[in-house]
């Protein structure tokens, strides 16, 4: 398992990691002792296969935090069978905080759910501190000065050793940054966006600057496989039973269906799974996630599984995204057809100036 660098943390994340969203305390059979048992087959697999980074967040699990409860159990066990295994020096465990209740005051990026969110999550992750916490969302009513003295408190007082964001624009990230820096604040250092084939524009585009210097932001993308879509489980248009979008509480993911069937969506699936089959003796689902991974600026693709054999294909990922050459990438794209038009300014060059330099 290789590793890359979270953007300016020092932390070495392997380049795949392991979610929890949609999984467990959301599935019927994912719940309380058969929950646990079956994370904790899974994540035998993952650290067998060297997956160091286990990622939950406040709001996972019906009701929130079942998730976290079940992921914090079944670690304690599984460092009471394997204590070398799972030290915990070895771990970066991470969690999210937005949606902590149903309460006015249970959900957003106030100090004071920032402070009691982080606390409730590290009771039921039976853990002294997170290495990442997440902003899961913007706040639209806190000001991001608030937001980053709120986070720095949490990183200074122990609670965690960084903090990032998921699904802030760029704007928002660069006015926490310089916030940070101008009044010697900790600022956000990794970003966890939504990535994958089928959803391109942000991450290539918007993101551009703030994955380079001077910020040079980690990313931990999720739904690599784009809810399921890149598996090809939806190829007849219809929703298997047991799949995410037959969850309760995540019907949203099923209405896709319809959507990816009247796009084209589906039609592209099938012609990158003949391709992945053909070119590279894989499935669609691994060479979605060897697509991921042949963009440097992603520092770890989140898996999301419920049976170790499902990981044990997607880990297959990493044999083909060594397979992947710049001809495969073009014929990729040319059944993607949807490369985004690209950012404009520093580092990127376009049409607006052309210089002939020596590289």
């Amino acid at each position: 398992m290789p590793y890359r660098l979270l953007g300016n943390t020092g932390l070495a994340v392997s380049v795949l990691s392991y979610g929890t969203w949609a999984t467990y305390g959301a599935k019927d059979d994912l719940m309380g002792k058969s929950g646990i048992e079956i994370c904790k087959d899974c994540f035998r697999t993952a650290r067998g296969a060297g997956v160091n980074l286990f990622d939950n967040a406040e709001t996972y699990g019906v009701p929130v935090g079942a998730a976290e409860e079940i992921m914090g159990t079944a670690i304690k066990e599984l460092q009471a069978e394997d204590p070398e295994l799972w030290r915990r020096s070895d771990l970066v465990l991470t969690t999210k905080i937005f949606w902590g209740g149903d309460g006015v005051n249970e959900r957003g990026l106030s100090r004071k759910h920032l402070n009691e969110g982080l606390a409730a999550s590290l009771q039921r992750l039976q853990l002294d501190y997170v290495d990442l916490v997440f902003c899961h969302r913007p706040d639209p009513y806190t000001p991001t000065e608030t937001i980053v003295r709120g986070m720095t408190d949490l990183v200074r007082s122990g609670k965690a050793t960084a903090w990032g964001t998921s699904e802030w624009s760029a704007a928002q990230i660069v006015e926490a940054v310089w916030i940070a820096r101008t009044y010697g604040l900790e600022p956000p250092a990794f970003e966890q966006p939504q990535y994958n084939m089928m959803h391109r524009e942000r991450f290539e585009s918007e993101y551009f600057p703030i994955l380079r210097e001077p910020y040079n932001f980690g990313t931990t993308i999720w739904s690599p496989l784009a809810s399921g879509l890149l598996t090809g489980k939806y190829a007849d248009g219809e929703i298997p039973a047991g799949s995410r979008a037959a969850a309760k509480g995540y019907e949203f993911i099923g209405a896709k269906v319809n959507q990816w069937k009247e796009d084209g969506s589906l039609a592209k699936v099938a012609a990158l799974a003949a391709f992945a089959e053909t070119e590279l003796g894989c499935s669609v689902a691994q060479l979605a996630i060897a697509w991921c991974l042949k963009n440097p600026k992603v520092t770890t693709v989140l898996l999301g599984a419920t049976k170790p054999e499902q990981l044990e294909e997607t880990v297959g990922a990493l044999d083909v995204v060594r397979s992947l050459t710049d001809e495969h990438m073009a014929q990729i794209e040319q059944i993607l057809d949807n490369k985004p038009e690209g950012y404009a300014g520093y580092g990127a060059k376009f049409w607006a100036r052309t210089v002939d330099t020596l590289e």
